[in-house]
């Protein structure tokens, strides 16, 4: 399991667009990705579970990947937000 926190740069936080294109990266993954907000869990494959974290920019998030491929998915779900998912 590895993990790291990141913050959102979004000026819209995680809505609909960014928060699919963030669904879309996990999913390219077999790990299982989650992040956790506020002290809640959501799972990163989810849109449901994203768009319900209610991510705003400037939020601190901390990914944790668990799975045969963990230090891959983890290290391109933090440059696509680093990169601003596609906005």
């Amino acid at each position: 399991m590895v993990s790291q926190k990141v913050t959102i740069k979004n000026p819209t936080g995680l809505d609909v667009r960014p928060a699919g294109n963030l669904c879309k990266e996990a999913m390219k993954f077999k790990s299982m990705t989650t992040f956790s907000f506020r002290g809640n869990s959501a799972n990163a494959k989810s849109i449901l579970s994203v768009l319900g974290a209610c991510v705003k920019c400037g939020d601190e998030l901390e990914f944790t990947c668990s799975g045969e491929d963990e230090a891959e998915a983890l290290s391109a779900i933090i440059a696509a937000i680093e990169n601003g998912l596609g906005e």
